[in-house]
């Protein structure tokens, strides 16, 4: 059984994604092909999505122009998994607001059952690295880079927290969604695309 693991490709870190889900997929020692989609089709094509870190507005509005955003909802809500991080964490959620200039009219696929507050760490030039815990899914000890980091404020009921740094919520899983606030895929660790990857496998 071959994995097919896509990475949204409108903006943002999607090289960094390709490199590290293909390492976790050699680590797993699973068959599988990681590529970059953006259109409808290249979408419906693949067995989950990674909707990587970048500028939320931006890959929300590249998407929703040429039908990728709604494809994407459709596969999401009919069972496959997506890992959302930093910005694609945003673009998952239901509410997101900025720390500074508050409510922001931005495409939002309205699926993860969360309120998300843009920035909420401060600018780029307080970008930072933290040792994080994400015991629930093995993952003892792991180095997030948290890069103008959203977090999240509030979560309903079905919303599993996964990771917390200073109180604040930086990672969630709601069944066939994971997202993260901070970078996993600027570290040499694999160990969430792992995660991910056995996510993706246990779908299929």
């Amino acid at each position: 059984m071959k994995l097919q693991i896509g990475i949204l490709s409108v903006q943002g870190d999607v090289m960094e994604n390709v490199i590290t889900t293909q390492d976790a997929l050699k680590e797993l020692g699973e068959s599988g092909e990681v590529k970059m989609v953006k259109t409808p089709q290249e979408i419906e094509q693949v067995d989950g999505l990674i909707i990587p870190g970048g500028e939320s507005t931006m890959i929300g509005q590249l998407s929703l122009v040429n039908g990728a955003l709604k494809k994407i909802k459709e596969k999401i809500e009919s069972g496959m998994p997506v890992l959302g991080i930093c910005a694609g964490l945003i673009l998952l959620s239901k509410n997101a607001k900025d720390r500074i200039v508050g409510k922001t009219d931005q495409p939002l696929l309205d699926l993860l059952d969360v309120q998300v507050e843009r920035n909420s760490f401060g600018r780029q030039r307080e970008s930072f690295e933290a040792d994080i815990s994400m015991e629930k899914c093995g993952i003892s000890n792991f180095k997030g880079v948290f890069i103008r980091a959203p977090s999240i404020s509030e979560t309903g009921s079905n919303v599993e927290t996964i990771s917390k740094f200073n109180d604040k919520i930086v990672a969630v899983k709601q069944g066939n969604i994971l997202g993260t606030a901070f970078h996993p895929e600027l570290t040499t660790d694999t160990a969430l695309h792992k995660y991910f990857v056995s996510m993706v496998k246990q779908s299929k």
